[in-house]
């Protein structure tokens, strides 16, 4: 959930830029279908019992779904915003792999939010001493935001990627740096 608060964050600075949301549709994107398919992946494996259900090959499903949007990522790398996208993507597939099929959650990230490990399979769990912690979830969004979850630098270098790419996307192409909304710009009349 993380990410929503970068789409937000996006659009706002789009629109201080003098950006229109209608110009994010003609953002061409290659392979849409391939991050489509491994997001879905995702968000069905971690519905109650269906990470359960599929055992040990849970993690491989994790990783092999990770991948697909990292390769998503990278193929469209020329875009704004991509490359810091995939950065932070690859961050996260490395601690995810080194772990096993899971991104380890630090303890106190997850008290920071009121949270124990999640029982049954889950994207995050506690571990004892995992591999490349400092690319695990080590940080945590104030309990009493909307969605407040533990994210790590990743997610942080990922939101970072998806809020340039769509503030960019909304400017008119060639535009010159940010620009403040005309009422607010200096010189011009206002009503």
């Amino acid at each position: 959930m993380f990410i929503l608060y970068a789409l937000v964050i996006g659009i706002a600075a789009g629109l201080l830029m003098g950006g229109r949301l209608d110009r994010l549709g003609q953002l061409q994107v290659r392979w849409p279908w391939v991050a489509v398919a491994g997001l879905v992946v995702q968000v069905v494996l971690f519905l109650p019992g269906i990470g359960e259900r599929l055992g040990p090959a849970a993690p491989a499903v994790y990783v092999a779904s990770t991948l697909a949007v990292f390769l998503f990522v990278a193929r469209n790398a020329r875009l704004a915003g991509f490359p810091l996208i995939a950065l932070g993507a690859a961050s996260n597939l490395l601690a995810i792999v080194a772990n096993g099929g899971y991104m380890p959650a630090s303890p106190d990230a997850l008290r920071a939010i009121g949270e124990r490990a999640a029982r049954g399979y889950s994207n995050s769990r506690e571990l004892a001493n995992p591999a490349l912690a400092p690319l695990s979830d080590i940080f945590a969004l104030p309990p009493w935001l909307p969605f407040a979850n533990v994210f790590s630098i990743g997610d942080v270098l990922i939101a970072l990627g998806v809020a340039l790419a769509i503030a960019l996307a909304m400017r008119e192409p060639g535009a010159p740096g940010w620009r403040l909304p005309a009422p607010l710009r200096p010189g011009n009349p206002t009503k």
